[in-house]
């Protein structure tokens, strides 16, 4: 494959079911769209882990996060294992990020030449206590309640800011063109829409009507009854009690526009590379770190391994990517890392070999692998216990440590309403999933290790009590703001 430039566009926060291209019956997305049919996408994408931190160390390094310890939005990314861009700098090729990142501070090695307004995880530290998970309940986030204020049509500053990441990006772009380099580079640029506070500008904001939104599915008052650990989660992260009919629809309405935002910022930074002629010798991902439940179930924000929060877009043009194609193979973040790589000419280490990602190339030209598995795990801000999921061909498991399984069958049922676990009939397949899953992961090992890892980070800040006053905030700050504590005691 012939070595060129890449450019990887990250969201935060973006359901793969948002998008024209994936069949939402509201959303447009038109960038979007148009990149999909460039290139291909992939309809079964996945985080490995659907919340912030972790996913984007996992996409970093290429591995799952007890491989990396990155357990928690408090156990940031600081280098300590090599990335893809780390190698990519060792050959000589320019590394730069502009936008979200997440990690724990400007000053680590974590293999970028250049950060530009980069955001990371607040003082360094980032959120302690969603490590406080020793014993049950869980604490109760406050902060939740902020969600909620303020939704509908208006300005934020994550807004702002990205409508900074892209004028930066459009600006690299520019002078790129005027830079005469016979080595590709790759420029990373992290937008932080459609990730809340659920505000969006009026002009996106307005394509949308509130009284045709599709319904909200396993509302709490609809007599659905949510599993035992997903109870615990929405318990801890109290989203939804703060909520009324009224700002349900303007928080979802808004999350349209924000994607409709996010849609048009990436179609100018698109047409940007266009008119600079950097186009022809680059190619595109486009992806996001998780989703966001966005209401069903009762649930907002990420955290659980349904569709709406742990399933991705994921799109991929350029030379060597198929035209208008569309595939069902299981595909996740951690295959970021091998196609980055081969994309700049970079052969595999033996341990890079090992890794738990595939070439997106190779998925691309190859016809759809029922066969293959994904994985993802979550150990974070309301998690009773370890969460582990796989999905393989028409297959979702999910395992609980110490609550019962949940399995859906997505061909059947796309919105997964019917957990199969305990059906008979459906015995075999829930062994052979369970099998796998534990090919992939020790379910038990893990959730110790990663209770153990994060009692020690709370010791470390003082004990239980100091970290619950201290509290947490609602979304990490932009540069140059200061977070906003509120206490979980």
């Amino acid at each position: 494959m012939k070595p060129q430039n890449m450019l990887f566009i990250m969201s935060d926060e973006h359901s793969n079911q948002t998008m024209g291209c994936s069949g939402h019956p509201m959303v447009r997305t038109p960038s979007l769209d148009a990149l999909a049919a460039r290139g291909t996408r992939f309809t079964a994408a996945y985080t490995p882990s659907p919340i912030c931190v972790p996913a984007r160390a996992a996409l970093a390094t290429g591995r799952y996060p007890h491989q990396t310890q990155n357990w928690c939005n408090g156990t940031p990314y600081f280098g300590e294992i090599k990335g893809w861009n780390h190698r990519l700098q060792e050959q000589g090729q320019r590394v730069v990020s502009i936008g979200k990142l997440h990690y724990r501070n400007e000053t680590d090695d974590t293999g970028f030449d250049e950060q530009i307004i980069p955001m990371h995880v607040v003082n360094g530290v980032g959120d302690v206590a969603g490590a406080v998970r020793d014993q049950l309940p869980l604490p109760v986030r406050y902060q939740c309640r902020k969600l909620s204020e303020g939704v509908g049509e208006g300005d934020s500053p994550y807004l702002q800011y990205d409508r900074d990441i892209l004028r930066e990006s459009c600006n690299w772009l520019q002078e790129e063109a005027t830079r005469h380099t016979d080595k590709p580079w790759v420029l990373f640029v992290s937008f932080v829409c459609p990730h809340f506070p659920l505000v969006a500008p009026p002009e996106f904001y307005q394509l949308y009507d509130r009284s045709r939104l599709p319904e909200m599915k396993a509302t709490p008052g609809s007599g659905y009854q949510r599993h035992p650990w997903i109870e615990t989660l929405a318990q801890c992260q109290i989203y939804d009690r703060y909520f009324t009919d009224e700002t349900r629809s303007k928080a979802r309405a808004a999350y349209l526009g924000m994607v409709s935002f996010l849609d048009d910022n990436i179609g100018t930074l698109l047409r940007t590379l266009e008119e600079t002629g950097l186009a022809g010798d680059t190619r595109v991902i486009y992806t996001s770190d998780h989703g966001d439940n966005l209401g069903a179930r009762g649930l907002w924000g990420k955290s659980n391994f349904y569709e709406e929060a742990a399933g991705i877009p994921l799109i991929m043009t350029g030379d060597g990517v198929p035209v208008g194609k569309v595939r069902n193979t299981a595909a996740s973040l951690l295959d970021c890392y091998p196609t980055i790589l081969e994309g700049a000419g970079i052969e595999l280490t033996d341990e890079e070999e090992n890794l738990p990602g595939q070439s997106l190339y190779d998925i691309a030209t190859a016809g759809d692998d029922f066969t293959r598995a994904v994985g993802g795990e979550y150990h974070a801000a309301g998690a009773a216990s370890g969460a582990f999921m796989i999905r393989q061909g028409r297959y979702k498991y999910v395992h609980y440590v110490g609550y019962p399984p949940e399995l859906f069958d997505l061909e059947t049922d796309p919105e997964e309403m019917n957990n199969m676990a305990d059906s008979a009939d459906a015995a075999g397949i829930r062994e052979g999933l369970e099998r796998t899953l534990r090919s992939m992961f020790d379910p038990e090992a893990i959730d110790k290790r990663a209770h153990d890892d994060q009692a020690a980070l709370v010791a470390k800040h003082g004990g239980r009590d100091a970290v619950l006053n201290r509290g947490s905030f609602s979304g990490t700050p932009i540069p140059g703001e200061t977070a906003e504590f509120i206490s979980s005691n």
